[in-house]
């Protein structure tokens, strides 16, 4: 009997393919050294996220990663910074170094924007200036928070305070509390603002009961409510709001 072992046939190694990373890139392509040489203003805000993701994966470079990461929030950077790990993960490469180094980015970006505003004492004209000054504390929370901004008789910022922390649904706030923030800053106007977690930016009687006992107490110590603002996430994924001045209700 004759024992026949099947030989077998050898192939050419196939390439693998590699981690393709920045350094892959041609020199005028690779955004650390284009920032470096160019200045951050000549990055596109993909090649600004490809540094922070430093390399792709297989098949796909990091510029590559970055585009699509911003294609997964409508190309919105306010749309991304509310993103949760949730959403990272279902983007192909985004490990937990990637997305926790992302997302710490974007939240520094908010806090330098809050931090520039009281530096400056910023002046809030309108509902947009306030809304603007105030996203940052309230855009992507799963509960509501009430906040109030103190301002002198020009509408320069004084001072900010969270009032008060609630659910889902609802938020007690203290008029004790907020009128001695307002006494202790030496305000002579306050605005004040609360986030609505389920998107929705219709004010509930509640809020408009809220919003009439705060004038009312405002009037008492000469201090005037200029601003109630509900800010929310619409269905759209991008944040809004509904200014009770603007609609007549202050």
């Amino acid at each position: 009997m004759y024992f026949c072992t099947k030989i077998k046939e050898t192939q050419p190694d196939m390439e693998v393919p590699k981690k393709l990373t920045l350094k892959d890139l041609p020199d005028e392509d690779k955004p650390r050294e284009k920032l470096m040489s160019q200045g951050k203003k000549q990055l596109s805000t993909a090649e600004l996220i490809a540094i922070l993701l430093r390399t792709g994966v297989q098949g796909k470079s990091a510029i590559a990663m970055a585009q699509e990461v911003l294609a997964s929030a409508g190309n919105s950077l306010t749309a991304l910074s509310q993103a949760d790990a949730q959403h990272f993960k279902s983007i192909h490469g985004m490990a937990l170094a990637k997305t926790a180094t992302l997302m710490a980015a974007l939240e520094l970006g908010w806090r330098m924007q809050s931090e520039l505003a009281a530096e400056h004492k910023v002046v809030i004209e309108n509902s947009t200036g306030l809304y603007n000054y105030l996203l940052p504390a309230l855009v992507d929370l799963d509960h509501e928070e009430f906040w109030a901004v103190y301002l002198n008789n020009s509408h320069k910022i004084l001072g900010r305070q969270r009032i008060s922390m609630g659910g889902q649904s609802d938020t007690n706030v203290d008029l004790r509390i907020l009128f001695r923030g307002a006494l202790e800053h030496k305000a002579t106007i306050i605005s004040v603002a609360h986030n609505h977690p389920s998107g929705s930016l219709r004010p509930s009687s509640a809020d408009k009961a809220l919003t009439r006992r705060i004038c009312e107490a405002g009037n008492l110590l000469g201090i005037k409510l200029e601003e109630h603002l509900i800010i929310a996430i619409g269905l759209d994924g991008r944040p809004d709001y509904f200014s009770f001045h603007d609609n007549g209700l202050v």
